[in-house]
């Protein structure tokens, strides 16, 4: 089973969406194996967002994301990433497709409430950087057989 990073931003925060948009993933079957709230600063963020330096807008986005604690989850299931990332929607929440989160409760590129890891890889280079090894659990879902069958786990 694969991992993922999910933080929801500021502007999730804000606008009081963090239940609402965790009980989409819950609803979809992925588990919830690592959650905690946190302020982003400087350090971090010129880390996770070290592929933007040289964009004229890092700074904005940088300063979106410290305007207020983020929530950062870590979800697990089978192809996790590819299908928190088809949840979530596309970056500019106005082209994002209804149903998806961005699609249902965002408008703006920026402002877009929800980051998500783009790949296995990531996910894993990601976590790492926003949970200490003790901070995510491995434990088995009740509801498991009832999720999956038993050729996909």
């Amino acid at each position: 089973m694969e991992r993922t990073l999910v933080i929801l931003k500021p502007s999730a925060v804000q606008r009081a969406l963090v239940g609402k948009i965790t009980a989409r993933f819950e609803q979809k079957g992925l588990q919830l194996v690592g959650m905690k709230m946190m302020q982003l600063n400087d350090n971090l963020l010129n880390e996770h967002y070290a592929h933007l330096a040289d964009k004229p807008f890092f700074n904005t986005v940088k300063d979106s994301m410290k305007a207020s604690p983020v929530i950062c989850c870590c979800y697990k299931g089978v192809d996790a990433v590819s299908v928190v990332r088809t949840m979530t929607g596309c970056t500019n929440s106005r082209n994002a497709v209804p149903g998806t989160i961005r699609g249902d409760f965002s408008m703006s590129g920026l402002e877009n409430i929800i980051h998500t890891s783009d790949s296995k890889e990531n996910a894993e280079i990601e976590l790492n950087r926003f949970f200490a090894p003790e901070e995510i659990f491995d434990y088995k879902p009740a509801s498991q057989s009832f999720l999956y069958s038993p050729s996909e786990i």
